[in-house]
């Protein structure tokens, strides 16, 4: 089932509604607008090519995460479970009509506060290390490539 509250950014009624769901709670339209979302990101504006559709949005523990305004979805994370009971949040995409309106911090505590007192990973495209540092996230690693983009793994241990 798909939950949905209203969130409203400027103390408006019309704000961004905030979503969860599992991959088996998602309709044919909300899933096709989600990956349409990250693929806008991620493929065509950060002109990377690669296999978007990975087959991790089908695991039944994984969590999709967004908040929509005025029918469509402009911001979106998923989390997923791996082994040993760590989270990793991904897929962090804010469709650029959105930007500058904290959603993407919005939806972090949103995803944190679901994972609880798991510890989470994730990979930091590496101009926001500092973003995710500010949320508890410390460096693990060095910076490595991804698709040519700059990115740092980082990990918030468990509180």
């Amino acid at each position: 089932m798909i939950m949905g509250t209203r969130a409203s950014l400027s103390g408006v009624s019309d704000g961004p509604i905030l979503h969860t769901a599992s991959f088996a709670d998602l309709d044919t339209h909300t899933l096709y607008a989600l990956l349409r979302l990250r693929v806008d990101v991620f493929v065509v504006e950060q002109q990377c090519v690669y296999p978007e559709l990975d087959g991790r949005d089908l695991e039944p523990d994984t969590l999709h995460i967004w908040y929509e305004q005025a029918g469509a979805p402009v911001a979106y994370l998923r989390v997923l479970a791996e082994p040993g009971g760590v989270a990793r949040i991904g897929r962090v995409a804010v469709a650029t009509e959105a930007r500058g309106a904290g959603l993407a911090r919005r939806l972090m505590r949103v995803a944190l506060d679901r994972i609880g007192d798991r510890p989470c990973e994730l990979h930091a495209q590496a101009y926001l290390a500092d973003f995710y540092q500010q949320l508890g996230f410390s460096p693990t690693g060095p910076e490595f490539l991804d698709d040519g983009i700059p990115h740092v793994p980082m990990v918030r241990p468990a509180p």
